[in-house]
């Protein structure tokens, strides 16, 4: 194999990979031999028929696209390292020439990390964090603690009130017939929640348990069922149960409870130092983002779209990964959100350029101060994460290639670069709006 790079606009690059003319026949004839098991023409058994004369039959060509995926698939991580290009996109790739009996050629556009200029980043202006915890915000902490701890009661002697939760089978009609996902049973529905269309929930108050209704409703305009948008429905609705949430009382019994004090008065201070922790925490990472997008600022780079595209790519994968974990596809998401993955890509377009150039910069930095980052350092590192995963921290190291470790360097430099520039900070008062032009000329 040989590699040439060719450096283009815009900090791109250009590699032509020529693969020799054996290693293709070998990946043809393995894709044959892939493949031969399905094929049949007249005369042969299926499965037995030569592979010349498939290729008489089909055209010389007929296996050279499988060929060529496991070429580049086998040949372009090796030639990506031989380059010698610090590559931070996906490959955009071209074959440029395949066929029997001469070397498979192919090429690979990808965008090259850009250079930096930094710009000053040390003794960086950042607003000056308030980390004070009001007595209202305690008591909202308490109220949030209270709702999180109520239970829900049957009510039996009254009918469905805004704020109740009703237990309902439910099924809804378009024109006199039932449509897809429209019925359920026994659902827990909050009333007053609009979590239901149109006004089904408002139809309910003042019902019984026990009692049967139909609720008439319009669903919107632009609901994500297009066959179901802007049609008037009707709703066949059984109220099983009504219940309502009680809260308990905030006192000493309810602190035992839900904390490890005895006291009321106790946990309200435990909850002041974990709100003044939290606020704490939130300020360290509000200053840190406003002093790394100063420096991006006053820094020079230019990066290739490719390299934002392919974070862009990369956050979409992440938020899907996510909602996965709620049971809910990416697909479904598209689905309720009426968007595409073009949007999405869009929509998170700003965020992967800030991130890229936070990165770039911070690494920068690390390069500028020339960190070292030690073997106990990495060591360390591997045995937080063998914590993390419950594993043996032999085992994590078994399982640790010198690429990770390589990426493991990289993060505990950037962290080096924003513990150097925050301890070197100047803390700047908030600016406070100020009225103009009410002075009398």
């Amino acid at each position: 194999m040989s590699v040439q790079v060719e450096n283009l606009e815009k900090n791109m690059a250009k590699l032509t990979i020529e693969v020799p003319a054996e290693d293709l026949e070998k990946a043809i004839q393995a894709a044959y031999m892939k493949q031969k098991g399905k094929i049949s023409l007249p005369g042969f058994r299926k499965g037995k028929v030569p592979r010349h004369m498939v290729e008489k039959m089909y055209g010389p060509g007929v296996f050279y696209e499988d060929a060529a995926n496991t070429l580049i698939q086998e040949h372009y991580p090796a030639a990506a390292d031989e380059s010698g290009v610090d590559i931070v996109s996906r490959p955009s790739i071209e074959v440029e020439q395949i066929e029997s009996g001469k070397p498979f050629v192919f090429t690979a556009e990808v965008a090259v990390r850009p250079e930096v200029t930094l710009g000053a980043y040390k003794g960086v202006e950042v607003t000056k964090a308030e980390t004070d915890v009001s007595d209202d915000e305690i008591e909202k902490e308490l109220e949030k603690e209270r709702e999180n701890n109520a239970r829900m009661v049957t009510v039996t002697d009254r009918p469905v009130q805004t704020g109740d939760t009703a237990v309902i089978d439910y099924e809804g009609f378009v024109d006199g017939v039932a449509f897809d996902g429209g019925k359920a049973e026994n659902h827990s529905l909050e009333i007053g929640s609009h979590s239901f269309i149109d006004t089904f929930e408002d139809q309910l108050v003042g019902k019984n348990t026990g009692d049967e209704a139909e609720i008439s409703v319009t669903f919107p305009e632009e609901y994500h069922a297009a066959e179901l948008a802007g049609k008037p429905a009707v709703f066949k609705v059984k109220i099983h149960e009504i219940k309502v949430k009680e809260i308990p009382e905030l006192d000493d019994e309810f602190a035992q409870d839900v904390s490890e004090f005895d006291t009321l008065d106790e946990y309200r201070e435990d909850v002041r130092k974990r709100l003044t922790e939290r606020r704490k925490n939130e300020a360290k990472r509000t200053q840190e983002d406003e002093a790394i997008q100063k420096i991006i600022d006053t820094s020079v780079m230019e990066l290739p779209e490719a390299m934002i595209d392919t974070q862009c790519e990369n956050m979409v994968n992440e938020f899907a990964q996510r909602i996965a974990q709620n049971g809910i596809s990416i697909e479904q998401y598209m689905q309720f959100s009426g968007l595409t993955f073009d949007k999405l890509r869009e929509q998170v377009r700003p965020e992967a350029e800030t991130r890229i150039k936070s990165s770039l910069v911070l690494e920068e930095i690390a390069k500028a101060e020339n960190f070292e980052i030690t073997d106990e350092e990495i060591e360390a590192e591997i045995t937080k994460m063998a914590a993390g995963y419950g594993m043996d921290v032999d085992k994590m190291k078994e399982l640790v290639s010198d690429n990770d470790k390589d990426a493991i360097k990289r993060d505990l430099s950037v962290t080096k670069a924003v513990e150097l520039i925050m301890d070197n900070v100047v803390e700047v008062e908030k600016e406070t709006e100020t009225e103009e032009g009410t002075g009398a000329e």
